[in-house]
């Protein structure tokens, strides 16, 4: 039992009382319910003081008028509290106004800190795993369809103010002299269709005069058609970074997709397929070069030398191009990989002007996505392709949304902060 001992304006004193006694696991239990009950108590004061006298308020140019003192349960992350609070009507009566509520930012009956570490626990883990790390790590016992309803709308409040809250990359002590830009896709399943839907990975990253990466900003988006809405978050996070940084190079790289292309040739000054995606086509050219069964030394022997010529030598791709063609005309190749000998070298000229690797070497610059090939791992995969999972499409724009933010260092205290300030409303 936790009480007030004493109050002044800005502080309170309180005072609580714990057993010790049995075994160290059973007094740190004691410990951590004592704690809880600490913090229940101040949450409780400190509830109260965001509420009203009960005098009429204003908002806008209507008045409002307190109907009454209404009891309350809200959840905080030491336990439940319980208070009267004052609830407000206008005179014609219908929707109730909380200034309480309004005023500390309750989201879905949550105090602000409770309902940012259910959010972020649910972007990491699913429901039930977040209900047993609440229940034994904490000591709070909070049912599933709390936690979804909860993560649910702090990711619609995400989803909802992207394009009114603008998040500031952390402050960087090299100058930034290159911003890449990259996006793939990795297929979730999903509910509403049969199978596999592609949700969208987007990694903007700036680097210094050295080729070093000093931070990078995540997107990700539930699957649609054309991903129209994705490119527009992509466009606007360009935007911006185009305006902190206008000196700076602005890279495309991906992989092979031509919807890819088209979207970063309008938006990045140069482009470069991704070297690791281009290695996966010289393992095409190495089984021709080597078809032997027992070959597995020569053809990776011929792959380590073919990646390091593309890598480091100007000219390498038309190198590899016409060495491909003389392969092509051996006999003896089976009619596989003399299909994937020649994917691999369409490939290859379709790409020509986009493989230039040894001038972007000598000049320090990226040559990989694997930022964004990682984000597809951990943005999407990690948590939304688990074994049994199904997803409806609202469900993974709020995982995404909350993962993008919380991968993407300082965003997500930048957006708790946004809440602090404008408030906890959705407009979904």
């Amino acid at each position: 039992m936790a009480t007030i001992v004493q109050r002044s304006d800005n502080e309170i004193t309180i005072q609580v009382t714990v057993r010790l006694g049995g075994t160290m696991l059973e007094m740190e239990d004691e410990i951590q319910n004592a704690t809880n009950a600490v913090g229940r108590c101040a949450t409780e004061e400190a509830l109260r003081r965001f509420d009203t006298d009960g005098s009429a308020i204003k908002l806008g140019s209507v008045k409002w008028t307190a109907r009454s003192m209404d009891p309350k349960e809200y959840q905080t992350p030491y336990g439940s509290v319980r208070l009267k609070r004052y609830v407000y009507q206008t005179s014609q009566g219908g929707q109730i106004y909380c200034p309480l509520e309004h005023q500390a930012r309750i989201i879905r009956d949550a105090t602000p800190r409770f309902a940012s570490q259910l959010s972020h626990k649910y972007a990491q883990l699913n429901v039930r795993a977040v209900q047993c790390d609440l229940a034994q790590n904490h000591g709070r016992e909070v049912a599933c369809s709390y936690i979804q309803n909860v993560a649910d709308w702090v990711g619609s409040i995400a989803s909802a103010k992207e394009e009114i809250w603008e998040y500031e990359p952390p402050k960087l002590d090299a100058a930034i002299t290159t911003v890449v830009i990259s996006l793939d896709g990795a297929m979730i399943p999903m509910v509403d269709s049969a199978g596999y839907r592609e949700a969208m990975a987007g990694a903007l990253s700036l680097y210094d005069a050295e080729g070093k990466r000093q931070h990078t900003v995540y997107l990700a988006a539930a699957p649609e058609y054309g991903k129209a809405e994705f490119k527009q978050r992509m466009e606007r996070e360009i935007v911006r970074l185009k305006q902190l940084y206008p000196d700076a190079l602005t890279l495309g790289i991906a992989d092979g997709a031509a919807s890819n292309w088209s979207f970063l040739e309008q938006h990045s000054q140069k482009q470069l397929i991704d070297f690791w995606h281009a290695t996966e086509y010289l393992s095409k050219v190495a089984q021709a070069a080597h078809p032997g069964n027992n070959a597995k030394a020569q053809h990776d022997l011929w792959k380590s030398e073919h990646c390091s010529l593309l890598k480091h030598e100007p000219g390498a791709i038309d190198t590899l191009i016409e060495e491909a063609a003389q392969l092509a005309k051996r006999r003896k190749l089976s009619k596989q990989i003399r299909e994937e000998l020649e994917a691999a070298r369409t490939y290859f000229i379709n790409h020509r002007q986009q493989m230039d690797y040894a001038s972007f070497v000598t000049a320090g610059l990226p040559i990989g996505s694997g930022v964004t090939e990682a984000a597809c791992k951990t943005l999407i995969k990690q948590r939304l392709c688990a074994s049994g999972m199904r997803w409806k499409e609202a469900g993974v724009k709020v995982v995404l949304s909350l993962r993008a933010l919380n991968q993407t260092v300082g965003r997500w205290t930048q957006f708790w902060q946004r809440i602090d300030q404008f408030g906890a409303e959705c407009t979904c």
